[in-house]
């Protein structure tokens, strides 16, 4: 039985074009800094979102951290969602290891967090209290992609009240493709990323490398980045093999990404309706569906997964698409699914 697996983005496997680039890559000792084909990743992933310097980062979480602790220091605060990757699922590190007060602010149902809650958070200049250093944003988050505006009104408080700005753009390019109107994804990523002071962009989830992360910004920023990298165990070596999968997504999974998010919305429509559920339309390749009371999400994921479609919830199901799941995989995950239910 061929399994459908749609827990997350992250469960791809590198494709065979993919793989044959890694193996070809030229390498180097990137703690060095001689690794050719970091070097070249790096350079590419800051021009293409307009900054001046990039660091290659073995995941999302050490790209957030090293970002937390470049931007403030023991003592100081970050303001960030309550349900934001940073601070909710990233083991709290900003805490732990960068003695960084994390100051979380509701979420409003689109992901956003008010403006008028984002300033009353502000610190005043007083001993009493943490200084308020950052304001930290997720685009997407829970796959709804936060518009444009906002993130300029957003980030436009934050600096009015001399406030740095980080986005968690874990899945950046989702937003960017979701978002662009002129087609032109890689403009639109570089609009988004034009409001932050520093960037966390990830290759391992609907980019579809095995593994790695940039963090993109000012070339002080990154350097000081850059020794937090090492401090927290992210020098590689021989990385080029790594980076060479993430350019090989660069160059060919940014696009395709609007097929995803196509299976996405072929996937809520074909489950909208059914008694019990709540299908939320999806902005990107993220599908949650909210049960009714009395319906059992355990069980009902443990009964797909023994016919071969895997996701993941309890009280509310989250089913992601990604570059491994074909259009007819989406119909017989469906058909799987409108049987159980």
């Amino acid at each position: 039985m061929a399994v459908i697996d749609l827990r997350s983005d992250t469960v791809t496997r590198p494709t065979a074009a993919m793989r044959a680039a890694m193996a070809a890559a030229e390498v180097g000792d990137d703690v060095f800094g001689d690794d050719p084909t970091v070097n070249a990743l790096q350079a590419r992933i800051a021009a293409m979102l307009g900054k001046e310097a990039a660091l290659f980062m073995p995941s999302g979480t050490q790209s957030n951290l090293s970002a937390l602790m470049a931007h403030c220091a023991r003592g100081d605060e970050y303001l960030v969602g309550q349900h934001a990757h940073t601070y909710k699922y990233e083991g709290g590190g900003a805490a732990v290891l960068g003695s960084i007060q994390p100051q979380p602010i509701a979420h409003q149902a689109d992901g956003t967090l008010l403006l008028a809650d984002i300033a009353a958070a502000i610190k005043p200049d007083d001993a009493h209290f943490a200084r308020t250093r950052l304001l930290t944003l997720e685009n997407t988050f829970g796959g709804q992609v936060l518009p444009l505006a906002y993130q300029q009104q957003a980030t436009d408080l934050a600096r009015q009240h001399g406030l740095a700005t980080h986005l968690d753009g874990a899945r950046l390019f989702n937003a960017a493709v979701a978002g662009a109107a002129s087609g032109d994804a890689v403009a639109q990523a570089r609009n988004i990323a034009d409001l932050y002071d520093s960037v966390s962009v990830c290759f391992s989830k609907g980019l579809g490398a095995p593994v790695g992360s940039a963090l993109v910004g000012s070339a002080a920023l990154i350097a000081r980045a850059h020794r937090l990298r090492k401090m927290l165990g992210g020098g590689l070596r021989q990385a080029g093999v790594l980076a060479a999968a993430a350019l090989h997504a660069l160059d060919h999974h940014i696009h395709r990404l609007a097929d995803d998010h196509a299976n996405a919305r072929l996937l809520a429509d074909g489950l909208a309706g059914l008694p019990g559920l709540r299908v939320v339309p999806p902005d990107t390749n993220i599908v949650f569906i909210d049960l009714a009371p009395g319906l059992d999400g355990a069980a009902l994921v443990r009964r797909a997964a023994e016919q071969g479609v895997l996701f993941t919830g309890l009280y509310r199901l989250r089913l992601v698409t990604h570059l491994d799941v074909n259009t007819d995989q989406i119909h017989q995950a469906v058909r799987v699914l409108r049987a159980l239910l």
